[in-house]
This record gives C-alpha cells, structure tokens and sequence, in this order.
C-alpha cells in the first residue's frame, strides 16, 4: 500500500457488501462516512475494529438517533466489515419438490441473513430460503440469493418477483411500501421481530393448518374455522 492510497481493494470490498444489505445506503457517500470515522486510510484493520454502535452512528450522524436500518442488517454489514464471508455453506442441503409431493401444503419464503434463520430484513437479506409446508412434513426447497435484484429499478419489487411463487414471506422486519409490493405480488408479509430458527417458525405456522386463522384460511382457499363455528350455530 502506498503513501497515497485512501483505501485498500480489499477494504472497499468490504464496505460494498455492507452497503449491499443496508436497505437504501449509497456505497459512496458510506465509505466517505467511514473514512471520517475511523480516518484514512482505510484498511482491514481498522474496519475489524468497527462496532455495532459505531455503524449506528456513522448511518444516523447523532449519538441519540437511531438509524432506519433495522438490527438484523447492521449486524450483518458489520460481519461483513470485518471480512467475515457469506455463510451459505453453513446452510442445510435442498431437497427436490414436484407439484403434488404435498397436497395442502404452502411455499413459504424465509428472510435470512445466517445460515437457515429467520433474521432478515426484506429490503436487505442476502437471501430468501424457500421452503414447502404441508400438514406433515416441512421441506426446504430453494435458496435464492437477492443480488440479483440489486440493479433493479425498483429493489423491493423485484424481491417480490424473485419469491413470487411462494404465498407467505417471513421477516424479522419489513417497510410498509415494501409490504404493500409484496402484497401485491399475492404474497403475505408475516413479521416475527424476534427471529430465530426458520424451521421453529414454520413448525408454528404447520401447527395451525388444520384450523387456520381467517388470513391463513383465506390464502389456503379454505372456511376460517373459528368462523366455521358461527356457520354450524346458524345451521342448527
């Protein structure tokens, strides 16, 4: 590295792939940001340094203001900061599904940042893990990576395009334009703030098939059953 250098490749590296998964954050004008913080040059070093709490407050500008990013991204865009890469080989192998594998069943996608969690923003997650939910089985069927849809015009719908096949999408968080594209799309935004284990969500929602709530009845075509009961009281 030479006297005159600003940035190392590897550092700039680093700083686009974090600007990738904050929702709307220009990588220019983030890595101008991030050279007044932990000044120039900017290298390896210095950016396994950064903390959560200085990325907050390199995207706010205040000490007291939250950024409009959500937790889950800016944890991921400081691992990637530090040179930790992409986790996809961490994640569970696909197993193949035919239409009609698993009659009654959904295809739900799954907001991830980490292996097979539950802990991505819809605008910012590397990945949508797609997976086909029937009465007795829970099967994971796809991964699709979102950088795809970085050039799009518009981000957020070519998300939606990207899992338009699925009818539910789970988010640790999600904006309402980006809900209303989704729903637009037909696919139902289910926020779970608190994350966790993908399988553990959808074995709730697999739990609930056999007597839907009215959103999920509606998705699957079926009478809501706590409005089936008003339906029999009627009737006698």
């Amino acid at each position: 590295m030479t006297s005159t250098t600003v940035i190392t490749k590897t550092a700039a590296l680093r700083i686009a792939q974090a600007a990738r998964v904050l929702d709307n954050v220009n990588a220019g004008a983030f890595a101008a940001k991030m050279g007044d913080k932990i000044g120039l040059p900017i290298n390896e070093e210095k950016l396994a340094r950064i903390t959560v709490a200085d990325l907050k407050l390199i995207l706010s500008g205040e000490e007291t203001v939250e950024p409009d990013v959500d937790g889950a991204s800016i944890k991921l865009a400081v691992r990637l900061l530090w040179g930790q890469t992409d986790d996809a080989e961490n994640l569970p192998p696909t197993v193949a599904y035919v239409d009609g594998d698993m009659p009654g069943s959904l295809r739900v996608a799954v907001a991830s940042n980490t292996e097979a969690n539950l802990d991505g923003h819809f605008g910012s997650c590397p990945r949508f893990l797609v997976y086909q939910v029937g009465r007795d089985e829970i099967r994971l069927i796809d991964i699709r990576a979102t950088n795809l849809t970085d050039d799009a015009d518009d981000k957020n719908v070519a998300r939606a395009n990207l899992i338009k096949d699925c009818q539910i999408v789970y988010v640790q968080s999600i904006g309402g334009p980006a809900a209303a594209k989704a729903v637009r799309a037909n696919i139902h935004p289910v926020k779970a703030p608190e994350g966790g284990k993908a399988e553990i969500a959808l074995q709730r929602l697999q739990a609930v098939l056999d007597a839907p709530p009215p959103w999920l009845a509606k998705i699957l075509g079926v009478e809501a059953k706590s409005l089936s009961r008003f339906a029999e009281t009627e009737d006698e």
